[in-house]
């Protein structure tokens, strides 16, 4: 089956034609084109996504992109609808309701939840394509999916079947990562600017809080850890600003290792499976590289280039929910979740 899929839930415009097959039982993919064009330039001077600038870029930018995909035959067309900014969002709904119409009238066509393709982003791991005992064999398994948005935990009984065990009740921990960079006045976006200065710091020298660490749940909370990183600044005018950027990425990654693995443990999880944004932190992914070893249990985490918003894990997410005959409303929801 040959997937068409486009992505704008945010400021990345994106297209992507994938080959899919093996159904639910052994799903293997194989990129044909994976086209992303970032906002990140345009964006930098406000500090944030401004979502009507974001809309503006999408209009520009998705005609462009579709020319580069030549004239491709596919089977099913598929576009997010949500979560995400809602002008942006709307903006790819609209362009493949055109598509459908005027271009590919034969083709399925299917709404697609961008968390989902988080979430699937793992069968796009190598560790993925190079395993051998089938997909049934790494169920259940914990999945993280952590963003500027969502921060959220899983129990994923299959491939199909997940129960949400927490998520966070204030900030996302990408949110967390981009406030603390503009408190240390570094540039947008922040998460990578606080990684890269971390590198350099020492991520015991500022004793800061694990929110929620010792809670018996699954929640998250990283809103009191950026009220910490405020004050330490405003107490501290002096302090060094690649310490206070290690502590705080220690500190959130502290609080997300050990919510996994004590999840790992309870449901006797045979893997984990990291997405999402902030999973392209290769801190974080070493951690729970790490911990997944300790525990022996299998850990999946796609490309760096497919954790970051990319209409291929879209493409993915979309034959997962073809295969199930699952449909949605073909329009913008910008609280769609899991």
């Amino acid at each position: 089956m040959k997937i068409l899929a486009i992505e704008t839930s945010c400021d990345e415009t994106a297209l992507a034609l994938v080959e899919a097959k093996g159904g639910l039982k052994s799903p293997k993919f194989r990129i044909l084109k994976n086209i992303v064009s970032s906002q990140t330039a345009i964006h930098a001077h406000w500090g944030g996504v401004v979502p009507n600038l974001a809309k503006r870029e999408h209009l520009k930018n998705l005609p462009i992109l579709f020319k580069k995909l030549g004239k491709p035959k596919i089977d099913l067309l598929a576009v997010t609808v949500g979560p995400g900014l809602e002008p942006a969002l709307w903006t790819g709904v609209n362009f493949a309701k055109e598509l459908h119409k005027n271009i590919f009238p034969k083709a399925k066509f299917i709404g697609a939840n961008h968390l989902e393709g988080h979430l699937y982003s793992f069968l796009l791991s190598l560790e993925y394509k190079k395993q051998k005992t089938g997909i049934k064999n790494l169920f259940p398994a914990i999945g993280l999916v952590v963003s500027g948005g969502h921060t959220i935990l899983l129990l994923m009984k299959s491939l199909t079947r997940w129960e949400k065990l927490g998520e966070t009740r204030d900030d996302a921990v990408g949110e967390a990562f981009d406030k603390a960079a503009r408190m240390l006045e570094l540039p947008y976006p922040g998460g990578p600017q606080i990684e890269k200065l971390a590198r350099v710091g020492d991520p015991e020298a500022i004793s800061f809080p694990r929110p929620m660490l010792n809670d018996k749940n699954y929640e998250f909370s990283f809103s009191g850890l950026k009220t910490s990183v405020l004050y330490y600044l405003r107490d501290n005018p002096k302090a060094k600003k690649a310490d206070v950027a290690a502590s705080f990425q220690k500190a959130a990654s502290d609080v997300l290792i050990t919510k996994t693995a004590r999840a790992v443990k309870e449901f006797r999880a045979k893997s984990v499976l990291l997405s999402g944004g902030v999973a392209a932190n290769k801190s974080i992914r070493k951690e729970l590289s790490v911990m997944s070893y300790k525990l022996k249990v299998n850990f999946f985490v796609p490309p760096i280039k497919f954790n970051t918003d990319n209409a291929t894990m879209i493409a993915v997410a979309a034959y997962i929910q073809f295969l199930q005959k699952k449909n949605r409303p073909i329009k913008a929801n910008a609280n769609l979740n899991l």
